[in-house]
């Protein structure tokens, strides 16, 4: 099998003018820092941890807690020259790191840190330092660690500092390849074995799709601990944004399934009554239910298959993805949810038939909260897009209750950046949608839902349970395809002439259900 290309197709092209670009041009505020050893965040702010300051598990959030007191002030944006910040994204790309010029690349942590440079729609400023023997070591701006083709980089004057972090790492004691990124905003990325990145991870999320404005809160600094032999690379990151601050702790391992447990606080400067945890965003393009304004040749282009969850009670539920042609929200409500994530369930060539992207080797994304989360909502945001690199589908943990301006919340969770997720469901799994226009007069349409388990064999008395709301459904068939151990559903949707119809499936053997839950909404 080839390689996965290191590039990051999502941000790449030059047809890349996409959502994530016009979010990242939207949110490049960024706290004014002076030169590493001696930051500071802003006139009043409290200053960063200076050269050969303790560094202690309370630094970060003693930081993001001093922040939050003082009103937020938006930084400078205009301290880059022209020759970076018009760069597009090509030319930006060409802005490596040089060979054997990472950090650590002569020692045997099994990671290596390069820290990127800023331009293009990356103007923000993200302070960078390591943790070594309990001190601070800031990394100041060298212009030696990078190459440019074709571009000539400027002079500085004072340290323009950097705009965030690549990790290279071993998997399983192989050559240092890609492992995470963290860049723009406060974006966040890991991959597993074999993987290219997809999926995007948010540190945090505030206020999307909201009337008042989405905030989009920047990394303004990252320290990393120096690793120990065989251990995880532990990074604590502070970010900020008009509402919050946060505090974070990161501990990440590469792996079969890389893990980053994460563990932060929210410190509310304004009062937040739209809070989002665990964020995520990913692509869906066009594939084999939703093929909507799509002349490709390709069969599909999409990042990840759709939002599955396993909510407090233990209910295995799956909802596709989809590219609406309006915007849709969508609040999965729940008291401590078990787990939910953005899953790339096609692994075929097949899926995609896509050369260059390779769609089947992106990561799925799956987090399991630490400890109750209480009440709340799993939400998922479908947003139209005309490109397939454009990250159009949000996913995040909406709690219930608000954050009064002063206040403080505390969170964890673990991520698993993975092929599969940790545990499958007792059930049989959802391994197919497809939709397409009914047979007939009228605007009836045809769905067309494979289940896949060996649950499914065990007895052939299998009742589906069908709902809609509003629309009427005709009586399902099943299908059964013991070789595959999938049996297929095919019912047809009378939508009534509504423009929104909630649909639910799902197969049951007695009193117990034997699949995951079906949720589908359908507009025009």
């Amino acid at each position: 099998m080839a390689e996965p290309s290191s590039d990051d197709p999502v941000v790449t092209g030059p047809q890349d003018r996409s959502r994530r670009e016009l979010l990242l041009q939207a949110s490049t505020a960024a706290l004014a820092l002076s030169l590493p050893g001696t930051a500071a965040l802003a006139d009043d702010a409290p200053a960063l941890p200076a050269e050969g300051a303790p560094f202690l598990g309370h630094t970060v959030p003693d930081l993001a807690r001093a922040l939050a007191k003082r009103p937020y002030a938006a930084p400078r944006t205009d301290d880059l020259p022209g020759a970076l910040t018009g760069l597009n994204r090509e030319q930006y790309n060409a802005i490596r790191t040089v060979p054997g010029s990472a950090i650590w690349a002569n020692e045997a942590f099994g990671f290596t840190l390069e820290p990127l440079h800023r331009g293009s729609v990356f103007t923000g400023r993200v302070a960078l330092a390591l943790v070594e023997d309990g001190t601070v070591r800031p990394l100041a701006y060298d212009r030696a660690r990078f190459e440019a083709e074709g571009i000539a980089l400027p002079e500085f004057k004072d340290d323009p500092g950097y705009s965030g972090l690549r990790i290279r790492a071993r998997f399983d004691g192989g050559e240092l390849t890609d492992f995470a990124t963290f860049q723009g905003a406060s974006f966040f990325r890991l991959v597993a074995t074999g993987q290219g990145f997809g999926v995007t991870a948010r540190a945090l999320t505030l206020r999307p799709a909201d009337s008042r404005g989405e905030e989009f809160p920047e990394l303004r600094a990252i320290w990393v601990e120096r690793p120990g032999p065989g251990g995880p690379l532990v990074l604590h990151c502070l970010v900020d944004s008009p509402s919050a601050t946060a505090a974070l702790r990161m501990s990440l391992r590469p792996g079969g399934a890389s893990l980053c447990d994460v563990e932060g606080t929210v410190f509310a400067r304004a009062a937040i009554d739209h809070l989002g945890l665990g964020g995520m965003t990913t692509s869906y393009f066009f594939g084999p239910y939703d093929r909507r304004g799509a002349d490709d040749a390709r069969a599909g282009a999409y990042a990840s298959t759709g939002l599955q969850i396993r909510t407090g009670a233990n209910e295995a539920i799956w909802r596709p993805a989809r590219n609406p042609e309006t915007l849709q929200v969508s609040s999965f409500v729940d008291d401590n949810p078990k787990g939910f994530g953005l899953m790339q369930r096609a692994r075929s060539y097949a899926d995609f038939e896509d050369d260059v992207q390779h769609w089947e080797w992106r990561p799925s994304l799956w987090l399991e909260p630490f400890g109750a989360w209480g009440p709340g909502a799993v939400t998922l945001l479908e947003i139209p897009s005309d490109s397939e690199f454009n990250e159009n589908i949000l996913a995040y943990w909406r709690p219930k209750a608000s954050l009064a301006a002063g206040t403080e919340y505390a969170f964890g969770y673990r991520q698993h950046w993975c092929w599969q997720p940790p545990e499958a469901p007792p059930v049989a799994l959802v391994s197919g949608t497809r939709s397409g226009k009914a047979k007939g007069e009228g605007n009836r349409r045809l769905f067309l839902v494979d289940f896949t388990g060996d649950i499914l064999f065990a007895d052939p008395d299998l009742q589906p349970i069908l709902l809609t709301s509003p629309g009427t459904v005709a009586a399902p068939t099943l299908y059964r395809y013991p070789d595959r151990k999938t049996v297929r559903v095919s019912f047809e949707l009378d939508t009534g002439g509504e423009k929104t119809c909630e649909l639910r499936l799902v197969l049951k053997r007695g009193e117990a259900l034997v699949t995951e839950t079906w949720l589908y909404r359908w507009t025009p």
